[in-house]
């Protein structure tokens, strides 16, 4: 190889570069807002139920970045943050989290985080109403930018707030499709589905299947019925315990909202600098073998002069010695990659430390909110079929600690 191939490759080193494009500002997607107040008879109420991790059985976080800690607390902050979202709009009835699918409701959105790392996020919702109909299975996804962290942003504004406001649009843009008698009916079939819960053998045939696999209304209790009255106010008392778990729900969410941002934040950049070093490590390595084989390959026995001879190994040694350095630096950039991960993963079991479980007293018991939140609301709606099946009056025994905000938070 001559001198001249060899500079060619020395120029190379000094022009490789390594960095990875940043995004600086993030698309957004503007929120539907109703414009006028919406007929509460058309209004739907929503649960959201908790969002699934999506996290694989085999998982490493060392490798996948996807630390248990951190994405079991996103289950519930992503679905609450929706919950603010769609609320907002003016298009809906209530909003609630909900621990399961148990809780009898309108419409449910359920969904699956299947990427959040503070850069990225990916979310598969689907939505079903209380008829069995299927309204739509949408997969969602954003990318953060540089300023989506920003001290001047708008701290209304989640940093995967595309994600949400693309959801709430298509909620809005395919219920506003449906005809008014189908609104009616569902919510008139949640009723039902109450009611045959709470006393199967009065109201268990007010409704049927149909071959299509929907909830279809066989007839309808009277208006004047005493025992009508008396479930709906206890299915008051039911959503007054939902809305009581979604305090606590709110109580996590504002409580972990400055450590999930600064995870987030630092999670987002570490995710950068970990792409970059394994890309320089990679080039570093690559160009440390083209320049150590160039070198190798320097005839420094040729039959020109003895000064070119010399020019020739001395080349040589530098080449060699670069070629190595840039192998091995290669190696040492790997290593510091690992760092980086270390990094993510002392941050999110110091957040997890942060995250501590909610806890709310039901009739003096008290149950964890994370984890147990499902079984909870199980326990409620066997209290609720006894004081029904007894027929006794209903006393609400439910202690609730006021949910302490954050200044940060709500500003």
């Amino acid at each position: 190889m001559s001198r001249i191939s060899l500079l060619v490759i020395f120029l190379c080193l000094a022009c490789t570069g390594c960095s990875v494009n940043e995004v600086v500002v993030a698309e957004e997607t503007e929120l539907v807002v109703a414009e006028t107040p919406v007929d509460e008879a058309m209004l739907l109420d929503i649960g959201i139920v908790e969002f699934a991790p999506g996290i694989a059985a085999d998982n490493d976080p060392q490798k996948t970045r996807v630390f248990p800690e951190i994405r079991n607390a996103e289950t519930r902050f992503l679905a609450y943050h929706l919950k603010t979202t769609l609320q907002g709009t003016g298009h809906w009835g209530a909003v609630r989290v909900v621990p399961s699918r148990s809780a009898f409701t309108d419409v449910v959105v359920s969904g699956e985080i299947e990427e959040s790392d503070g850069e990225y996020i990916v979310l598969n919702v689907s939505v079903d109403d209380a008829a069995g109909r299927h309204w739509f299975n949408r997969t969602y996804e954003t990318q953060t930018g540089m300023t989506s962290y920003s001290e001047r942003r708008d701290r209304r504004r989640d940093p995967y707030q595309k994600v949400f406001n693309d959801i709430a649009n298509d909620l809005q843009e395919y219920v506003a499709l449906l005809p008014p008698k189908q609104l009616q009916q569902t919510r008139q079939i949640s009723e039902l589905q109450f009611f045959a819960d709470m006393s199967p053998l009065a109201y268990g045939e007010h409704l049927q299947l149909g071959e299509d696999g929907l909830v279809n209304i066989n007839r309808l209790p009277a208006e004047n019925d005493p025992a009508v009255m008396r479930l709906r106010q206890i299915r008051e008392r039911d959503r007054l315990v939902v809305d009581t778990l979604n305090e606590h729900y709110a109580n996590f969410y504002y409580g972990i909202a400055i450590p999930y941002r600064s995870w987030r934040k630092n999670a987002r950049q570490e995710s950068i600098n970990f792409r970059e070093v394994k890309r320089s490590a990679r080039m570093q390595a690559l160009v440390g073998v083209v320049v150590l084989a160039g070198s190798l390959a320097i005839d420094t026995n040729s039959s020109g002069s003895s000064r070119t001879r010399r020019v020739n190994r001395g080349l040589q040694n530098m080449g060699i010695y670069e070629g190595f350095n840039r192998i091995v630096g290669g190696f040492q950039r790997n290593s510091e990659a690992s760092l980086h991960l270390d990094a993510i993963s002392e941050l999110s079991e110091s957040f997890g430390a942060e995250a501590a479980p909610m806890v709310v007293n039901i009739a003096g018991e008290e149950r964890r909110l994370t984890g147990t939140a499902a079984a909870q609301y199980e326990s409620w709606r066997r209290l609720l079929k006894e004081i029904y099946e007894a027929e006794t009056g209903f006393k609400q025994d439910v202690d609730v600690a006021a949910p302490k905000r954050t200044a940060e938070a709500t500003q």
